[in-house]
């Protein structure tokens, strides 16, 4: 490790690790339904790490849908006594060594490791831990990151299993060059925000009247960019999508997402029926470890135009080492819980620049969009230092709960200024809809009337 000046923080350690299970009925109104969660309950495992030695507080979550949050909170409950009392100092003076010692805890690690509930609740902690030190900072966690030097932040990433696509020497010299003209693009980005499309309108649960309603009240907002899911059936996706270019025109660009529907083979036969409505990308046609498959579908579909997008259920840094070494996708959507925080993210946002690929990550969900704006910013101002081809992904609904919702600008991202994450959530939204004692939920009733 280089020479570097100590972080200050030492002395502040974690006192308490305070979780709770939040869940919001958006199965009754569909919202958030697709090919393979047809009635989701946006859900969070939130984590609160109260400190001694500051006022500050960590707030982090990882997003379920519903059932099974509870594992998820049992998970990090057992990965709590490797949290509390420890030095934040030592903590972020070398993040990849804890985030190490987070996720290979040596009888802990075998129900994982780096996948699964484990790893979701590894994230949630870690989300925690990253705001905690941007608010000891007293910075957003963008700007956190962005006044690091290059050997800071690659002290924050595990190269463990990943240093035949991306070493360290190599990390550090791209971070180096993403350094010149930074305060450029921060002005740029403070300006004009980041691009973002709307999966808002595309719900595969939505009847065609919502469909036609949701699509046109973003177009006159000036919305260009849309996502709809597909994967129900070839006849029911050609009716959608036909209202979809109805609506949108062929002027403005539309995606599609099959959340893992199909097989392989069945993944190539589904979008050649589609090809005649010119999508961008099919994002997960299948399983999302299937690396193989995925190289398979993409060499398939390049002649119809149409790329292949995957990452919102990639279980860790392995498998997106896989998916770029075997050319398999043209897009990468790092997802903030799924992967292991920031931590894991980085080796992915850093690899995806060596190949190549852009990133567009995964949001919505409940807290994703507050969470994965910051990615996109570090993406944009230290690493690929462009905008083009990449875009974020915005949701409409939940952000009301939280302290900082993300803050838009037409179809655009705007930097936020307050420190930290982001995802402080309000009391009484964890009040109401904690499970399973909130009155949202008390009594095993869901409010008739939605949210």
């Amino acid at each position: 490790m280089a020479d570097l000046p100590v972080l200050p923080h030492f002395g502040i350690t974690i006192k308490q690790l305070v979780t709770h299970d939040v869940r919001f009925p958006t199965s009754q109104l569909l919202d958030g339904s697709d090919a393979m969660h047809t009635d989701p309950d946006y859900s969070c495992a939130y984590v609160v790490l109260e400190t001694q030695g500051s006022t500050c507080e960590g707030h982090g979550l990882t997003f379920t849908l519903g059932k099974g949050t509870e594992v998820v909170i049992v998970a990090i409950q057992a990965l709590q006594h490797l949290v509390i009392g420890q030095d934040c100092g030592k903590i972020f003076s070398n993040f990849g060594q804890f985030y190490r010692s987070l996720t290979s805890e040596s009888q802990i690690r075998w129900i994982g490791p780096e996948k699964g509930a484990l790893h979701l609740a590894s994230a949630a902690i870690l989300n925690a831990l990253w705001d905690l030190w941007a608010k000891l900072e007293g910075k957003p966690l963008w700007r956190l990151l962005a006044d690091l030097e290059p050997e800071r932040i690659a002290d924050c990433i595990d190269f463990r299993y990943i240093t035949d696509a991306l070493t360290r020497a190599e990390a550090i010299e791209i971070l180096r060059k993403g350094k010149i003209g930074i305060e450029n693009r921060i002005a740029l980005l403070q300006e004009n925000g980041y691009p973002a499309y709307s999966t808002s309108c595309g719900w595969l649960g939505y009847d065609s009247d919502l469909l036609r309603q949701k699509l046109r009240a973003f177009i006159a907002e000036g919305w260009t960019r849309f996502k709809v899911k597909v994967g129900s059936s070839v006849e029911d996706d050609i009716r959608r999508l036909t209202i979809v270019r109805e609506e949108i025109g062929w002027e403005r660009l539309l995606m599609v997402d099959a959340n893992q529907k199909w097989d392989v083979q069945e993944s190539i036969e589904w979008m050649q029926k589609l090809a005649h409505f010119k999508p961008l990308w099919i994002e997960e046609p299948t399983s999302p470890d299937d690396v193989l498959g995925h190289a398979t579908i993409a060499a398939a579909l390049k002649p119809l135009g149409i790329a292949v997008a995957t990452g919102e259920q990639c279980a860790n840094r392995v498998i997106f080492k896989q998916l770029l070494q075997a050319n398999a996708i043209s897009y990468c959507q790092i997802d903030t819980c799924r992967l292991g925080s920031l931590n894991e993210i980085l080796a992915v946002i850093l690899m995806a620049h060596k190949f190549k690929i852009p990133v567009c990550p995964h949001a919505g969900g409940v807290g994703l969009c507050e969470l994965a704006q910051h990615m996109a910013f570090f993406d944009f101002l230290q690493v690929s230092c462009t905008t083009e081809n990449r875009v974020l992904e915005y949701v409409e609904h939940l952000h009301e709960h939280f302290f900082e919702p993300i803050r838009m600008k037409g179809q655009s991202y705007l930097p936020p200024a307050q420190p930290g994450y982001l995802v402080g959530m309000r009391p009484e939204s964890i009040a109401r809809f904690g499970f399973p004692n909130g009155p949202t939920w008390r009594g095993g009733l869901k409010p008739s009337t939605g949210l």
